[in-house]
């Protein structure tokens, strides 16, 4: 139902932005993939944090799967902002200090999956951990580019400085929008989480011969 909230506020009732036109109702997605992306980062970090405290493989499950989903949309993130620059900038991509620190983002955890998927099984968890610690600096980094340095990114619209905000409609269809993408993102990690539970028990069962 949030979901389907989301996409009438998105499509039918929030008025159309005067300078941009209906292009910016990207914004809607494309915002909410990044706070997702953010939060899945997060939760690697977190999840890579308690593995290499208490060496709970559950833990390292969790953080598994976060970044999977975390790929997802940040691949999202970078599409949706390479089609709404096109008709804004006049370019698809331009080397911007937020646009490329994403990018970095994004590359820094492929690299993660493709450590846990081909390193050797004992060795993967902590791999990964270290690697999903070390690649969540770069999260504060690509939110404060616009801050630090001058980007043709616009600034962030809550937060963002005293010209920053947007209109009550454009608030409140961003919020339900955001609201949507976090639940999404929860029932994500709980299925990618069961799944990959279910797998390690196959993978048990076929090293006990029970399989």
């Amino acid at each position: 139902m949030l979901a389907v909230a989301a996409l009438y506020l998105v499509f039918m009732w929030v008025p159309t932005e005067a300078n941009q036109g209906i292009v910016q109702r990207i914004f809607y997605f494309h915002v909410p993939s990044a706070w997702v992306a953010f939060l899945a980062f997060f939760v690697v970090f977190l999840g890579g944090v308690v593995y290499l405290w208490k060496h709970d493989p559950r833990w390292d499950v969790v953080a598994y799967s976060a970044a999977e989903i975390g790929v997802v949309f940040t691949t999202i993130t970078l599409i949706t902002g390479v089609v709404w620059a096109k008709p804004i900038w006049f370019v698809w991509w331009t080397w911007d200090a937020r646009l490329t620190s994403t990018l970095v983002l994004w590359l820094m955890y492929v690299a993660y999956i493709l450590v846990r998927a081909y390193s050797p099984a004992s060795q993967a968890p902590a791999f990964g951990a270290i690697l999903g610690i070390l690649g969540f600096v770069d999260v504060p980094i690509v939110y404060f580019s616009v801050r630090w340095w001058r980007v043709q990114h616009p600034a962030p619209v809550i937060g963002g400085g005293p010209d920053a905000g947007l209109p009550g409609s454009m608030l409140l269809t961003l919020m339900v929008s955001l609201a949507a993408f976090t639940v999404l993102f929860a029932l994500l990690l709980r299925l990618r989480y069961s799944l990959r539970q279910m797998e390690g028990e196959i993978e048990e069962l076929k090293l006990g011969g029970g399989i």
